[in-house]
């Protein structure tokens, strides 16, 4: 049994997502493929073949695939997909992109965002905003699968040595093209490979008075997330958004403040190794996942916090 994980990757360095997503692969078990597909990208594909458990890198180094066009990469990963028995990848918007394709293609179902491996045909994701959870079980001869980050722990980015080969036959179809990008730029950290997050909600009252927040999460070291009610409130732009319809984050810290708890954020966050949470309702539902809570004043609290620190 092989298995091929899909590398998320810049043409510069490999996504921390990747790491993750080999690490369901290995729970899986047998001899674990990593795809690197893009242009110029010989800087990933020798990262990629240092990797532990995998043990073959395949590059697909060509112009079509400088951006990962999903259009131009899933007939390439479907072509190779008939070879194994398990196409991964993770669970980012790149992932449910070119996932959905792949499965098409290969006339199979797709099993999305798993948190976990029960055997090579049995896992488990969550459903209804991950208030429970389904154990799924697939017949299907090749099982494409995207991963969630956030339920397993990346392995290794070293202590591999993969042979590397390079593949043929990557075209550009002609049906996309990659016209542009705007990236946010920011000296903190990017939210879903954060250790430590602040995040802030509709009690914030305005974007304002986010800058509590950042003055904090600059001390921690930290990213700076939003629910919904304050990206929909038009306090902060939506690439902070943290939630089911968002981003999913499990960091080591986590700190919510002037957040309810509605169960759309929670299944955003609620992986989290530590949860603290600032807010006046104390019957909030924030508080029933913290481990730490704080009734308090945010507008006390947060000021109070950052000169202890």
């Amino acid at each position: 049994m092989a298995i091929l994980v899909i590398a998320e990757h810049d043409n510069a360095a490999l996504a921390a997502a990747t790491l993750n997503t080999v690490a369901a692969a290995a729970q899986i078990g047998g001899d674990i493929h990593l795809l690197v597909a893009g242009a110029n990208c010989a800087a990933v594909a020798e990262a990629a073949a240092q990797v532990a458990g995998v043990s073959t890198v395949l590059v697909a180094d060509h112009p079509a695939l400088a951006h990962q066009l999903a259009e131009n990469l899933a007939p390439l990963v479907s072509a190779l997909g008939r070879s194994y028995s398990h196409v991964l990848a993770p669970a980012t918007t790149a992932g449910k992109n070119l996932l959905p394709r792949v499965a098409a293609l290969l006339d199979v179902e797709q099993i999305s965002e798993i948190v976990k491996v029960i055997d090579a045909d049995t896992f488990q994701r969550p459903i209804y905003a991950g208030n429970a959870i389904a154990t799924v079980q697939s017949s299907a001869a090749i099982k494409v699968i995207s991963v969630r980050g956030t339920g397993f722990d990346a392995v290794a980015a070293e202590g591999g040595n993969a042979a590397i080969e390079t593949l043929t036959g990557a075209e550009d179809l002609g049906l996309s093209a990659f016209v542009g990008e705007e990236l946010a730029k920011s000296e903190r950290p990017e939210l879903t490979a954060a250790k430590v997050i602040v995040s802030g909600g509709r009690g914030m009252q305005n974007g304002d008075n986010f800058a509590l927040l950042y003055g904090v999460a600059d001390q921690l070291g930290a990213a700076v997330g939003a629910s919904r009610a304050a990206v929909d409130a038009g306090f902060v732009p939506n690439d902070m958004q943290v939630g089911q319809t968002g981003k999913i984050v499990a960091p080591q810290l986590y700190i919510a403040v002037g957040i309810s708890g509605a169960i759309q954020h929670l299944a955003g966050m609620k992986d989290s190794k530590v949860i603290v949470a600032i807010n006046k309702d104390e019957e909030a539902p924030i508080f029933q996942v913290a481990d730490y809570g704080l009734v308090a004043d945010l507008f006390e609290a947060v000021p109070e916090l950052g000169r202890a620190l």
